[in-house]
């Protein structure tokens, strides 16, 4: 068992707002959405690279439940979405949602058996307090500014085998980013990795975060002969107070720069089993045994270049222990098939510092020590316009959660397929012309609506009116797809009549907006 390590933790957690124990899921307008603040960077660029959510509908959650019920009620279980999560998630309010798109469980954050999906952190936070992150069977994942902390595999309460964020059977393509993940002590308190993978998970970056006050940094495959695991990404993250595994790998490759590592009591990068890391302008500090081969005599190998190693200490070669130090040299080649831009080590302390960890303005490296945001990139697939032109609707799209009916439906299209969120669906009338409406049990008061055209038929619609559909009346007329603003009008009804049409007109979202 590892020794307790010194509780450190950011007091600036408590201040965050407790979520109701129901919690809300919010629709929000594809326009005024994106998947994740930047790119995917490393290994999780590989593979056909890591998107998560981008391209689908987004929607806000402040409690575990409202995370899965957004997994749940997705068209499959491959929809694209971006589940916005503010707030405090733990076991009081995660409970197990049923559906054809999810697999979820109590207790947990459970991304099993799904794909296209991103949890990102907004407004006060997002802190998942004693609760875990669990992927598994999934594929092209992000997970971006959120804090995972105190989560056990032992004591009370205990969720995720003890990992703050872990990986297993199958994943793929994961993108875990400006997180901070804590415990309060190693495996006699109760705690185990902060960030684990095993059992065949592959193209995993993880970049700008904090891993804080644990007897385990994390792990890549879970014994030596557990070796399906690997092309891994670490840089420009903070491992402070940690006792051992930052990382630990076993079997396959690991690129880990400009990374800072403070207070390794016991050993740090741990490359075994024929494992193989490129490591390149880390900065050291405090620390003991900070690469190597440790608690076993299966070799690992290294790649060493630019590193700083500031009153770092070494221990002596052992039958089990293979330090690189104190003159650490490389013994094997890594090639790396990415781009990326390095960091000098001397102001990787300060870089880390501005950009590490959740809350921190998802600021990164310009890749010249001087921190910079990134702007959200757009996904080309989709025709969503700029958010920032003035003429499109902000606001919450009102047709997510009403109902929709019209005339008569072309063959496969459904009416309810313009209120799913989802552009790759659509309804379509039987002939050139044709109506759909969006409908509410309550007056809604509608100013702006957005139609927005399948991808293919972009132009077919032609003339158009827009009616109440309580009392027929026309509210605007015109002619092409696109957002209109009609007189504010409360109504339990509103109607898009197609009056004219080149070629065969289809409608995949029918967006409505208070304002």
């Amino acid at each position: 068992m590892r020794r307790p390590v010194a509780l450190r933790l950011n007091a600036a957690l408590a201040t965050l707002a407790v979520a109701a124990a129901t919690g809300v899921v919010l629709s929000m307008p594809e326009a005024a959405s994106a998947a994740a603040t930047g790119s995917a960077t490393g290994y999780a660029t590989q593979n056909g690279g890591t998107t998560g959510g981008a391209g689908g509908t987004t929607v806000r959650a402040t409690t575990g439940t409202a995370i899965h019920t957004a997994l749940c009620n997705r068209a499959s279980s491959s929809t694209p979405i971006t589940i916005q999560v503010e707030g405090t998630i733990n076991h009081g309010n995660t409970a197990k949602v049923s559906g054809n798109s999810c697999n979820t469980a109590a207790g947990v954050i459970e991304l099993k058996q799904i794909s296209n999906v991103t949890l990102v952190g907004v407004g006060s936070g997002a802190v998942f307090d004693q609760l875990g992150i669990h992927i598994r069977e999934s594929s092209n994942i992000i997970i971006q500014n959120v804090t995972v902390k105190n989560v056990k595999k032992s004591g009370s309460p205990t969720s995720n085998g003890g990992d703050a964020i872990g990986m297993e059977s199958d994943v793929r393509n994961v993108w875990v980013d400006h997180t901070t993940l804590e415990a309060s002590g190693g495996e006699s308190e109760g705690y185990d990795g902060l960030f684990d993978m095993k059992d065949n998970t592959q193209y995993v970056t993880l970049s700008y975060s904090t891993l804080r006050n644990s007897g385990r940094g994390g792990l890549v495959g879970s014994s030596e002969t557990e070796l399906s695991n690997g092309y891994i990404t670490y840089h420009h993250n903070l491992y402070e107070n940690i006792d051992s595994r930052a990382p630990l790998l076993r079997g396959g490759i690991a690129h880990i720069y400009n990374n800072y590592y403070v207070k390794l009591n016991e050993s740090g990068i741990n490359s075994r089993a024929g494992a193989r890391a490129k490591v390149d302008n880390n900065y050291f500090k405090n620390s003991k045994d900070v690469l190597g081969t440790f608690y076993t005599d299966a070799a690992g190998y290294w790649q060493v270049s630019g590193n700083t190693f500031d009153n770092v200490t070494w221990s002596a070669k052992g039958s089990e222990n293979n330090p690189a130090g104190p003159d650490p040299k490389s013994n094997t080649t890594v090639s790396i098939p990415y781009s990326y831009s390095l960091d000098n080590a001397s102001c990787v302390p300060a870089i880390v510092a501005a950009t590490a960890g959740a809350n921190k303005g998802l600021k990164v490296s310009d890749g010249s020590c001087s921190p910079t945001t990134p702007t959200p990139t757009p996904d080309p697939t989709d025709p969503t316009p700029d958010p920032t032109d003035p003429t499109q609707p902000g606001g919450t799209n009102l047709s997510i959660g009403a109902g929709s009916d019209g005339s008569s439906k072309a063959s496969g299209s459904s009416y309810g397929n313009v209120r799913d969120g989802d552009m790759s669906t659509f309804w379509s009338p039987a002939g050139s012309t044709g109506s759909i409406s969006i409908k509410w049990g309550t007056a809604t008061s509608v100013s702006k609506v957005n139609i927005r055209e399948a991808s293919g038929s972009t132009g077919a619609i032609g003339a158009w009116k827009v009616v109440n559909g309580d009392t027929g009346a026309v509210l605007t007329s015109g002619t092409g797809a696109g957002a209109i603003t009609v007189p504010k009008t409360s109504l339990k009804k509103i109607t898009f009549e197609i009056t004219g049409s080149s070629g065969t007109p289809k409608v995949a979202e029918f967006e409505t907006y208070a304002g």
